[in-house]
């Protein structure tokens, strides 16, 4: 038999090691799965590249560990691998297509069935359309729809919920400065975040009272998958500002959800733009569209 010493008046308990093993390894699991609840976890959708990578990065610089989501298995094992090498976080990767109509549950039931203590929201994901609706794919007018409003209002409502019960959590919602820009061939792209913009205005409102932070983080362009940069020269767009660095709106974007602020907008030149498009007539819009359709 194997003696174990524990205080008490009555002498020693005498176990065998058969039971003091079982007693090890069930003190093991309740430690080990008490340190797993603690585990604070952020939610990134669009996570395997761009801006929603370098928020990632952020989150996990202050800790948190990560549920990323995206459409592109290979870039976020690759981002998993980096992550929890450097930061020593735990990194969870889903691949989900989110312009699917059941992506927020799967997204959310995957945390869920995990038992993962989610105290932030990205919605990050987004993709472009451009062109005249009239005659766009079918598909991916569905698919814009979907990953720009649907997916991410979901979201906020399923993990919403959690966070205000809990009196605690950040959400984060990226839309873009093209949200004052209601413009041809654009007209798929920037009214959706327009409507992401005014949503999570709406959104903070609500939650304000619960302690739930909701911030809309509206870039301008940005050095992203989203646009051809063969036909930019990069170098000259970013020193001029035209363009900015993801990682650079991804750190001004994470600082302001913590300083509990409503929207962020980053860089001198894009908070001009978003205070003089909306400005502009239209009829002026339409002028120079029928001659640039020429």
């Amino acid at each position: 038999p194997l003696v174990v010493s524990i205080p008490r008046e009555q002498g020693h308990i005498v176990l065998d090691m058969a039971m003091y093993e079982v007693c090890k390894g069930k003190i093991g699991e309740r430690i080990s799965e008490s340190l797993h609840k603690s585990v604070k976890y952020a939610v990134v959708t669009g996570a395997s590249s761009g801006i929603g990578w370098h928020i990632s990065k952020e989150l996990a610089v202050k800790g948190y560990s990560l549920v990323a989501v995206s459409n592109q298995a290979e870039q976020l094992n690759n981002l998993k691998s980096e992550l929890e090498e450097v930061y020593q976080i735990d990194v969870q990767t889903l691949e989900c297509d989110l312009s699917e109509s059941v992506a927020a549950e799967s997204v959310f039931d995957f945390c869920q069935q995990k038992e993962l203590q989610v105290e932030v929201l990205v919605n990050n994901a987004g993709m472009f359309v451009y062109g005249e609706v009239v005659g766009a794919d079918k598909e991916k007018v569905r698919s814009i729809l979907q990953v720009h409003m649907n997916t991410p209002v979901m979201l906020c409502r399923f993990f919403g919920e959690l966070m205000a019960k809990n009196h605690m959590g950040y959400i984060l919602n990226v839309s873009s400065i093209s949200a004052v820009m209601p413009y041809p061939t654009i007209s798929l792209y920037g009214p959706t975040k327009t409507f992401l913009r005014k949503f999570t205005r709406a959104l903070r409102t609500e939650l304000k009272e619960t302690g739930v932070n909701v911030l809309c983080l509206l870039p301008g362009a940005t050095a992203t998958s989203l646009y051809n940069t063969k036909n930019i020269n990069l170098p000259l767009a970013m020193r001029l500002g035209i363009m900015k660095k993801p990682e650079v709106v991804a750190k001004a974007g994470v600082k302001a959800l913590f300083k509990r602020r409503g929207e962020c907008i980053p860089g001198l030149l894009n908070k001009f733009v978003m205070r003089i498009m909306p400005l502009i007539p239209n009829i002026l819009i339409g002028f120079i569209y029928r001659k640039t359709k020429k």
